[in-house]
């Protein structure tokens, strides 16, 4: 553990010392500083569907899915035109599923003035109801995030506004969980 803490330590400081040397700012991509925090909340909606053979089996013959609306919150930390971050969610379900919950890492690259393209892992808690037990276990995804200026709707807000998200993530790969929504970046 203190290998890993020492090796995080020194990446994140190889870019400041580039900076430092530089003498100016480095920008990202969009033309935002390239280092700094920058902190999210937004609102999702979606579907997920799980396999027959997921943990949550098929007391019914059926299969776990259900609606789903989520709320979101996290911190981005820019690293020059990639970034990495960290996201929880509160999910209220509809259909078999009553709640989500979860919390995940994200690693990406910043794309075009706005944009993000984003891998994320980490762990996510699922309340079934109707029968279907409750469970937790690990969820991945892929997702893009665009800017108004990268959809042709440059000028309606700052680089740190609104966008708009689409993903797409999969519980321990027993399920298929796509979402969609809207972002505010901060």
């Amino acid at each position: 553990m203190k290998k890993f803490l020492l090796a995080a330590t020194i990446a994140l400081s190889i870019p400041a010392a580039a900076v430092a040397q530089d003498g100016g700012m480095a920008t990202a991509p969009d033309g935002t500083p390239a280092f700094g925090i920058e902190p999210y909340v937004g609102v999702l909606g979606g579907y997920h569907e799980f396999d027959r053979d997921s943990e949550f089996g098929s007391p019914r013959g059926g299969t776990m899915n259900g609606g789903l609306v989520s709320g979101v919150a996290g911190v981005n930390v820019p690293l020059g035109p990639v970034f990495a971050g960290v996201e929880g969610n509160a999910t209220k379900g509809f259909g078999d599923i009553d709640w989500e919950y979860g919390v995940r890492g994200r690693f990406g690259a910043r794309a075009g003035d706005s944009g993000m393209i984003f891998a994320s892992a980490g762990y996510q808690w699922v309340n079934g109801k109707r029968a279907y037990s409750d469970q937790k276990d690990w969820i991945y995804g892929l997702g893009v995030e665009v800017g108004p200026k990268d959809i042709g709707l440059g000028g309606i807000t700052t680089n740190s506004g609104i966008r708009l998200r689409v993903q797409m993530e999969t519980y321990d790969f027993d399920s298929i969980r796509p979402m969609a929504g809207v972002i505010a970046h901060f």
